[in-house]
């Protein structure tokens, strides 16, 4: 079978892997003495240096080694724990702490965010270094910390379990690498003021939120905080009820800065560079400064700079004319984010960001082609005598092909992960998202032109932006509410034990893995081992209601 889709290599799998086998051995695995492990990583690639350059063989699988130790000495560097506070009791603590990230609160009374601590009292000196969530109460008046702003604070001290379950926010917290949690504290003083970028940071975004709320804030209150969080990932903007409907759906994702959003915004800022005539290499590169900038004003989450590195490598592929290898571009995005933050393999948005990526590249994309080349509607007759309403029909096929196919591609990830950390199966998600996911992307093109107006002092073209996105944002609402409706939509579900949801995310990445290197023949088992193996956890793995 010949596509385009097919064939591509990502020698950085090679890497890849067995990083990730290492930092899951050090988390399920006893906790290991970093030096040796590092000692042992330096031996291995000393050992794979030698060899390659020997007789060739056998380098790779101690370059394989060395990774798979170096994954392994990352977890304990970075999750850093402290034994002896395990069997500590919640103590009262006077810290000082640099603010790593802020969170968005409903409460204008509160901030919640995670933090370094950088100084404490002499019987409290090992928490120097020590990374941890902060809870903290405001007096009024008093503003939230901005990031890399240092405060004196107090308050109740909780340490986190080594493995919490990771459908849970500990689990969240202990895949980003805190050990601690900071409750009922408040602010004592502020030692150091923020940095002058972060405190433009924290303009912008105010001025990026009354853009975005110009002239439907009033009279539709719902759809501007629709708008803002799908625009600025403020999901605290949505209802309770919006959460649940959106949850239930399975089309959350849509109110989260990730991908989807980003990969809007970085085509968008490309076409209106292009637009005015910016050289191929300036505008990759303003391209990327401005892209950054936008996510960094919006808090720089997580699942945000995931999606900005892995656009900036697909945009890289393209300005350097390499051949079109998405794969590789995606492999080496991944590679990039493990060795800046090795931690975030455990965290729901990376596993659900880079498998639905991969299952769509791998499986998805060949799928589409396979079944185009199957059939086409009248193939044999030439193009130039077709009517109107057959390029209708030709162009229809074609879209309908290529979105079942990646939705269907995509669904197996989600399927399990939605399990594993929501504890719901949504049947319903694959057909909603045929639909939300292109409305999606005209709020976001709706969104990003009402900024640009915005930041350009045109009040009236932002409110007409705002306006248009609403529009469409009302029809997502209605689609969803539909949607949910419909019986077997949405079933509460859990694995029948914890390893399962994360053993089955492993054969299932391995399964997409060894069909696309084979090319997804026949005689290999063809398109079904993924599909087939989904349903047998589905079956026996997972407890329903």
């Amino acid at each position: 079978m010949t596509s385009r889709s097919l064939g591509h290599r990502a020698p950085l799998l090679w890497l890849v892997l067995p990083l990730i086998a290492g930092l899951v051995a050090g988390r399920i695995g006893e906790p290991a003495p970093a030096p040796w492990l590092l000692g042992g990583a330096l031996l291995a690639a000393v050992v794979a240096v030698v060899t390659a350059w020997r007789d060739g063989r056998g380098w790779g699988i101690a370059v394989g080694v060395a990774m798979f130790l170096s994954g392994w000495a990352a977890y304990a560097l970075h999750r850093a724990r402290l034994p002896a506070w395990d069997a500590l009791p919640p103590r009262e603590v006077r810290l000082a702490l640099r603010i790593d990230r802020v969170f968005a609160q409903k409460d204008a009374r509160r901030a919640s965010g995670l933090a370094t601590v950088v100084r404490a009292d002499d019987h409290l000196r090992e928490l120097a270094g020590q990374r941890l969530y902060f809870s903290l109460t405001l007096a009024r008046g008093e503003t939230p910390p901005v990031r890399s702003a240092e405060v004196s604070a107090v308050g109740v001290l909780v340490t986190l379990p080594r493995t919490p379950p990771a459908d849970s926010f500990d689990g969240y917290l202990a895949g980003a690498g805190m050990n601690f949690r900071l409750t009922r504290g408040r602010i004592v003083a502020e030692t150091r003021t923020a940095h002058a970028y972060y405190r433009f940071c924290v303009r912008m975004a105010e001025r990026f939120r009354a853009t975005l709320s110009a002239g439907i804030a009033a009279k539709r209150p719902e759809l501007a905080g629709l708008l803002r969080a799908m625009m600025l990932g403020e999901t605290h903007e949505l209802s309770d009820e919006q959460h649940t409907l959106f949850m239930r759906s399975g089309t959350m994702h849509l109110f989260a800065i990730s991908g989807l959003n980003i990969a809007v915004i970085a085509g968008a800022l490309q076409t209106v560079l292009l637009l005015l005539h910016v050289p191929r290499w300036p505008r990759f590169l303003l391209g990327a400064i401005l892209l950054w900038l936008f996510v960094d004003i919006t808090g720089a989450s997580p699942s945000a700079v995931r999606a900005f590195v892995m656009a900036t490598f697909f945009q890289a592929a393209l300005v350097l004319r390499q051949p079109g290898n998405p794969l590789a571009a995606m492999v080496a995005s991944a590679l990039a984010v493990l060795l800046l933050a090795p931690l975030q393999v455990f965290s729901a948005s990376f596993l659900m960001s880079y498998g639905i990526v991969l299952a769509l590249l791998v499986l998805g994309l060949p799928l589409s082609e396979a079944w185009l080349a199957r059939w086409t509607p009248w193939r044999d007759v030439p193009e130039a005598t077709w009517a109107w309403w057959q390029h209708a029909v030709a162009g229809a096929w074609r879209w309908l092909a290529i979105a079942l196919a990646i939705g269907l591609a995509t669904t197996l990830v989600s399927v399990i992960t939605g399990v594993q950390f929501f504890r719901l199966l949504t049947p319903g998600a694959l057909f909603a998202n045929l639909v939300l996911i292109p409305a999606a992307m005209l709020v976001t093109l709706g969104g990003f032109a009402s900024v640009v107006c915005g930041l350009a002092g045109w009040a009236w073209g932002a409110s007409l932006c705002n306006h248009a996105a609403a529009l469409v944002l009302f029809g997502i609402e209605r689609v969803v509410r539909m949607s949910v409706q419909v019986k077997g939509a949405f079933l509460p579900a859990q694995f029948a034990a914890p390893w399962v949801g994360g053993m089955a995310f492993a054969l299932l990445l391995t399964a997409l893995l060894a069909g696309y290197a084979a090319n997804w023949r026949k005689e290999r088992g063809g398109w079904w081992p993924p599909f087939a193996l989904v349903a047998f956890v589905l079956i026996f793995g997972v407890k329903f209601g």
